[in-house]
């Protein structure tokens, strides 16, 4: 009775401060890199500015004017759009074909593509600028868009193949014997059954491409640079800029961590669907 009672007794008590604690741990990181957005470089590293200090829109302002942010911003929209676009025309057709019409290489493939995210990207980053440079794609919002979209394609059929299994198959084939040509069950039947999954599955591969920093810091210079090479570039011989890095920061997380908020339901069904099998 008294080990029920103090598990209870936890379950009431310890459990939301063990989650507290735990949200708050993740959250800190944040919340010291917008404080720090508000502080001058100078400010930034002194010991009796931490907590108090005079707010100053300076780095914003610097950002916006002299660091051309709207362009790199738009870059980012793009490419994380364009992106994503592209994932799921690929993704959608290959995991409908592998979930109702497999064939003994189905596991095989899926696993193949699988370990194609355990390949290290230094491995091959040379040989990719090679070859972007010379068919003159290097620096494009085609390259970046590509590269981004076979990245993140296997985790996309991945998820849309376990959407599309808890599908039954009995009404992909009524459509057939409706006489519903293949591009008819997607259209007309698969998608409007998956939709819940199709979104989530494009909401966390929109968040993979916006967030993506290896590639498009080494892949782009000035017409396609993203965010991420805007932050990257706030780095000199003489140090880091912690006040406008952390300005910067913030306003290239902050669109993604207000569309996860108001997405979390979506993403939380995302990344859990089939845990439990």
């Amino acid at each position: 009775m008294a080990i029920v009672a103090q598990s209870s007794k936890f379950s009431t008590y310890g459990r939301p401060v063990l989650a507290w604690a735990v949200g708050l741990l993740f959250f800190f990181p944040i919340f010291w890199m917008v404080l720090t957005s508000f502080k001058t470089d100078a400010d930034a590293v002194k010991p009796e500015f931490l907590f108090f200090f005079t707010p100053t829109l300076e780095n914003y302002l610097n950002m916006t004017e002299n660091y051309d942010y709207w362009r790199f911003a738009r870059n980012s929209v793009i490419s994380a759009v364009s992106a994503t676009a592209f994932t799921l025309v690929v993704g959608v057709p290959a995991a409908y074909a592998m979930a109702f019409n497999p064939s003994r290489a189905t596991k095989d493939v899926l696993m193949w593509m699988l370990s194609t995210k355990m390949l290290p990207a230094a491995a091959v980053l040379y040989p990719m600028i090679f070859l972007a440079k010379g068919v003159g794609l290097y620096d494009t919002h085609i390259l970046v868009i590509t590269v981004l979209c076979l990245i993140n394609l296997p985790i996309a059929i991945w998820m849309l193949f376990t959407y599309f299994k808890e599908i039954p198959k009995d009404i992909i084939e009524a459509g057939k014997m409706d006489g519903v040509n293949t591009w008819g069950e997607i259209k007309e039947i698969l998608v409007p059954l998956a939709w819940g999954g199709i979104a989530s599955t494009a909401l966390l591969v929109f968040i993979f491409c916006w967030n993506e920093a290896y590639w498009t810091v080494r892949l782009t210079t000035i017409d396609a640079a993203t965010l991420s090479k805007l932050i990257e570039g706030n780095r000199a011989p003489e140090g880091l800029f912690f006040g406008r890095l952390s300005a910067v920061s913030t306003a290239a997380v902050g669109p993604i961590v207000v569309l996860g908020w108001f997405c979390q339901k979506q993403l939380v069904q995302g990344l859990t669907f089939g845990a439990v099998k």
